[in-house]
């Protein structure tokens, strides 16, 4: 099946096999039981397409697969009149013609039986094995009667659960989609364009990171074609228009099997049409067409070292363009995909794209995992054992991006959020690989910043997470990554520290937001960290009242031990806000927040204002005399250090700390702005006393020219 979809107007192309007649199929597969010494005919052209890439396959549990769906579909009748029975065999058809193995073909089979008729999955393990049941049961869709709006998106959770286990069940539902969109235009067009949505959204990232080109480039152009009709048919329009005339591709292609043929390698040179999603996306980016622009060269060749030699005659007797070369053999792309690129130019002066690849690599390009037969087998070809263990091709059955959507759909128990969340994954359709500092690695979608980094490492002890060292030097969370980094994440000793809202604007990965997400909604009266996101910004105090008193002293979440000041309110519990970080003698006052805890600010607070202005009414709040009891812990504050950037000047107002007894609990150095740097430390002193000592001697800091407390805004909620 090629990876280009029909198009009528372009020139035939050589077929291995004649168009099948799904009517005719139908027709036949009503006739009733045939002879038990062979096939069906309607399943005669399965049989064929499955023998072309599997000489030795038994064909009987296909006859009895057959035999079981026929009479179980019998009678049922698709909308567009054809007898049901086609729509199966259309889909098994499909997957027969990549490559897919008996098993697989089986399933697909039957892949309707146990969600439309009276066959169940008892049955179908009883007479074709575990394998297929759990390939028919992975693909069966979960009844509306039982999950109403989230039928859908909880399908496809259950799909992308299953593939987890086995790859196969999105080959037959990428396939089954395939054949429902061929034959969408019976359905209503508000139905159509539901269904393309959720298509282009969805099933077409998945062909792609699946490698499944063939399906991939197909669904596209039907989507295409009901999203943007006028789109569709400017370029069919233009696709037509190309087809008249001297093609100057072919003259191109001449040329090369000249100089192949002359340097002794080889090859087989072919013209490879593109599909109409392609010249579309081509005459977006251009403007104007070339008229090389509606295909491109494929070099099909025997070797991986025939693939670098053909590249070398093509540079050497016809002048490249430089940057349109990629070499996805040495470093192929995470859905298995593996090619040279290139691009020549001809005589006259045109130029024409060029892929280079061997014909393992073009089976795997068009039918990615498809093409790998059963991938569960134990005897893996010695090309499958050589490719490298990065963690995203160890595996070609649960490549790295699979693992990592598994993990997080966990986490997002609500339908909604999983169906915008799994939307919004799949739409990030590059990745790179970063090193962590142990020689592992980490694939991460493109654009990526250290705030994923850390989440994708550490789960969700990556809330304590206060900076990155990225190659060595140190960075902020907000840094993006880029590929072959080497990133070290630096987490904080205080367990409570937690993410700051901020985050949420530097994570792309649907691990990092929901976990960041979970975090504030757990903590809803806690700011988080206003510093630019390197952690808390707080002691994280605040939580139940000690005893039924009104006056109620705060609480720390890091351990529950008592602070020093107090609130009046209704067994109201307390915590010093992040955004100021009060310490004693500072007079404060405090403000109920959302849950009923009452936060106390600096009187001179920002946020003070804030509240009173929307109505908030303040709580009168006080530090607890010195005979009631200090707070064994000390105190925590913020501090924001002014300087003048310079060699080792955070070592050495990270000594100045040191030596004044505080301990870090977070810290994050903004990015140099006209040679000054800011540094922002949550500081934890054993005393508050110690307070102005601290930061006269870090105003003493050679390039430091103010030291001040924190007056960053509090959320009001």
């Amino acid at each position: 099946m090629s990876a280009e979809a029909a198009d009528p107007a372009a020139p035939p192309r050589r077929r291995s096999r004649p168009r099948i007649d799904l009517r005719r199929l139908g027709r036949v597969a009503l006739l009733g039981p045939v002879p038990r010494d062979r096939l069906p005919d309607a399943i005669g052209h399965v049989a064929d397409a499955h023998r072309a890439h599997h000489p030795d396959a038994d064909l009987g549990i296909l006859h009895r697969a057959y035999v079981l769906a026929e009479s179980s579909h019998r009678g049922q009748m698709r909308k567009s009149g054809e007898p049901y029975i086609t729509h199966p065999l259309a889909v098994t058809l499909i997957l027969a013609e990549l490559g897919a193995e008996t098993t697989t073909l089986t399933a697909s089979l039957l892949h309707d039986t146990v969600e439309d008729t009276e066959v169940t999955l008892d049955q179908v393990r009883e007479q074709f094995g575990e394998e297929v049941c759990y390939l028919v049961d992975g693909v069966t869709k979960l009844e509306k009667v039982d999950y109403g709006a989230a039928a859908e998106p909880e399908t496809f959770r259950k799909m992308l659960v299953a593939t987890g286990n086995d790859v196969r069940v999105m080959s037959i539902k990428l396939a089954d989609r395939l054949h429902n969109m061929r034959t969408l235009t019976v359905m209503r067009p508000e139905k159509q364009a539901r269904i393309a949505k959720v298509t282009r959204d969805v099933l077409i990232p998945l062909a792609e990171r699946l490698g499944v080109q063939a399906l991939k480039t197909e669904l596209e152009d039907l989507v295409f074609a009901i999203l943007d009709p006028e789109g569709y048919e400017e370029t069919r329009a233009l696709i037509a228009g190309a087809t008249g005339g001297e093609d100057p591709l072919s003259a191109i292609a001449d040329n090369v099997r000249a100089t192949l043929r002359e340097a002794g390698i080889g090859a087989e040179v072919l013209i490879r049409p593109r599909h109409f999603v392609s010249v579309h996306r081509v005459r977006r980016k251009r403007g104007e067409l070339r008229p090389t622009d509606f295909g491109r060269l494929l070099v099909l060749v025997g070797e991986d070292a025939d693939c670098y030699a053909v590249l070398g005659e093509l540079h050497t007797c016809f002048t490249p363009v430089v940057s349109e070369f990629k070499d996805f053999i040495a470093a192929p792309k995470f859905n298995l995909y593996q090619s040279l690129h290139t691009a020549v130019v001809g005589p006259g002066g045109a130029v024409a794209e060029v892929l280079i690849r061997t014909h393992r690599m073009h089976k795997v390009a068009e039918a990615g995992v498809v093409a790998l037969g059963n991938p569960y087998a134990h005897d893996a070809t010695a090309p499958q054992q050589a490719e490298p263990s990065d963690g995203e091709r160890a595996d070609p059955t649960r490549p790295g991006w699979l693992s990592r959507l598994l993990d997080w759909q966990e986490s997002a128990t609500d339908p909604d959020t999983f169906w915008t969340t799994l939307r919004a994954d799949l739409a990030q359709d590059r990745e790179i690989t970063v090193f962590r500092t142990d020689g592992r690695t980490l694939g991460l979608p493109a654009g990526a910043s250290c705030v994923d980094a850390a989440y994708a490492q550490h789960g969700e002890r990556a809330h304590a997470c206060i900076g990155a060292r990225v190659n060595g030097r140190l960075a902020t969370l907000s840094t993006v990554l880029s590929d072959g980094d080497t990133v070290q994440l630096l987490l904080a000793q205080d367990t409570a520290s937690g993410p700051s809202p901020e985050w949420l604007d530097h994570a792309r990965t649907p691990a990092a937001r929901i976990a960041i997400t979970g975090w504030l909604s757990a903590h809803p009266d806690d700011p988080g960290s206003e510093a630019g996101g390197a952690g808390d910004a707080d002691g994280r105090t605040g939580a139940a009242a000690d005893g039924p008193q009104s006056t109620a002293p705060a609480r720390t979440r890091s351990g529950g031990r008592a602070a020093n000041v107090v609130v009046d309110g209704p067994e109201s519990p307390a915590r010093l806000a992040g955004c100021c970080t009060p310490v004693p003698p500072d007079e404060v006052v405090g403000f109920v927040v959302r849950g009923g805890a009452v936060t106390v600010h600096r009187l001179e607070c920002p946020a003070v204002a804030r509240m009173r202005e929307i109505g908030r009414a303040p709580v009168a709040a006080r530090w607890r005399d010195e005979d009631g009891g200090s707070d064994a812990a000390g105190c925590r504050v913020t501090l924001v250090a002014e300087s003048f950037g310079r060699p080792r000047l955070l070592a050495d107002l990270t000594e100045a700390i040191a030596t004044a007894d505080a301990a870090i609990v977070s810290a994050t150095v903004e990015p140099p702005s006209e040679q000054r740097v800011r540094h922002t430390y949550t500081l934890q002193l054993p005393d508050a006393a110690g307070l102005p000592a601290l930061m006269r001697a870090m105003r003493e800091v050679a390039g430091v020219y103010d030291v001040s407390r924190a007056q960053h805004p509090a959320a009001t909620g």
